[in-house]
């Protein structure tokens, strides 16, 4: 009787390191470079990214540009928070989020450096992150993109994409998004151009080939190293749905 093979996920931490290492360049060569530049200042980069939360790049955006018809920071911190909700509409759940912006900007606003937040460049990223998820409604995703984007730091933001297909390869065991960062960062290089490229090309490939549901496995550049494509060949089931183990335990991932 032919024993099952190992699963990447049950692999040791030093062969899904370097599986992480054969999926950057994998996805290099189909995808290309990307260069380690910041893609917008870095105010705007917190506040979209907590837009962006369950939302679409393109609502994400239209919400962004609604709210600073607002005004200024200062503005939106004393318009009415109904007002800002309705700004954000385009975004998911704006009843949420208004008061978290606005207490987000407020604390900034208070702390000594005020809306420039050139002093995370040189902080250590350990305390980056803490200064930046004390803030209402800044969760690590949301810290690591500003200090990896704009300010170069060895940090690795997990989103839904980067987390599912991290997961159905095998890179890290099944868990959640919080822990998903911790268990990532374990056994990627310390590199922040290589996390960046890893980052948008996961990205990109989430979008393109591994979605949640329905995953087009048959042109996946991964699967020849893929778990769940090894466990269920090209019917892999949703990610919501069942773990790349194939044991069929149901868990709800964040997004």
């Amino acid at each position: 009787m032919t024993a099952e093979p190992v699963l990447n996920a049950a692999r040791p931490e030093t062969e899904r390191a370097e599986l992480l290492v054969w999926i950057r360049e994998t996805l290099h060569a189909e995808y290309g470079d990307r260069h380690l530049d910041p893609r917008r200042e870095p105010m705007h980069e917190l506040i979209s990214t907590i837009l962006s939360q369950r939302t679409t790049w393109q609502d994400e955006a239209a919400a962004y540009d609604e709210l600073c018809k607002i005004g200024d920071w200062d503005a939106i911190i004393a318009a009415p928070t109904e007002a800002v909700a309705h700004a954000i509409r385009r975004s998911n759940y704006p009843e949420a989020k208004a008061p978290r912006i606005q207490e987000t900007l407020r604390q900034i606003r208070d702390s000594p450096g005020g809306y420039n937040l050139e002093f995370l460049r040189d902080m250590p990223s350990k305390d980056a992150l803490k200064w930046l998820t004390d803030l209402p409604g800044v969760g690590v995703k949301t810290a690591s993109l500003v200090l990896l984007f704009n300010y170069a730091h060895p940090v690795f933001p997990v989103d839904t994409h980067v987390h599912r297909i991290t997961t159905r390869v095998g890179a890290i065991p099944l868990m959640g998004e919080q822990a998903a960062h911790r268990a990532l960062l374990k056994v990627l290089p310390s590199d922040p151009p290589f996390l960046y490229e890893l980052h948008l090309n996961l990205l990109k490939h989430g979008q393109q080939v591994c979605h949640w549901s329905r995953p087009k496995c048959g042109v996946c550049i991964l699967r020849e190293r893929c778990d769940a494509f090894a466990v269920f060949g090209d019917k892999v089931p949703s990610f919501t749905d069942t773990k790349a183990s194939g044991k069929g335990t149901k868990k709800k991932v964040q997004g």
